[in-house]
């Protein structure tokens, strides 16, 4: 239970850091086009997965494995499969079911949290484990 509850912690911290690095991007980059949209998009997912890395990797599971970039690709291999399962499910609630954004957005993030929180606990298993 302790785990979890220093997930949800580092979970909000992240979100913070990924709003306020969007909205920053979003002020230096602009959001008048698509690409500059997913620009400010990408940067502040980029932003958010690399602390939450490390926030996991040291607080939350508490990982001693020594193969550091090994962890990384993976948690960040598994944070773009999340990722793309937020894209398709916004696609669904917004496009397909005409749901509000925000609306949609909190189901989604609701979902992300727990799959990120599974494949979190599969990336630093091993090492957590010992």
């Amino acid at each position: 239970m302790r785990k979890l509850i220093r997930y949800i912690i580092c979970g909000l911290f992240t979100t913070l850091v990924s709003l306020k690095s969007y909205a920053t991007a979003a002020v230096v980059l602009g959001t008048d086009s698509t690409f500059r949209l997913q620009a400010c998009n990408v940067i502040s997912w980029a932003l958010a997965v690399i602390l939450a890395f490390f926030v996991s990797r040291t607080w939350v599971f508490r990982s001693k494995n020594e193969h550091i970039w090994k962890e990384f690709f993976a948690f960040t291999n598994c944070r773009i499969l999340t990722l793309l399962c937020d894209m398709a499910i916004m696609q669904v609630l917004v496009i397909g079911f005409h749901v509000h954004d925000l609306a949609a957005k909190l189901v989604v993030q609701v979902v992300v949290t727990v799959l990120n929180y599974v494949f979190g606990k599969l990336v630093f298993r091993r090492s957590s484990d010992e």
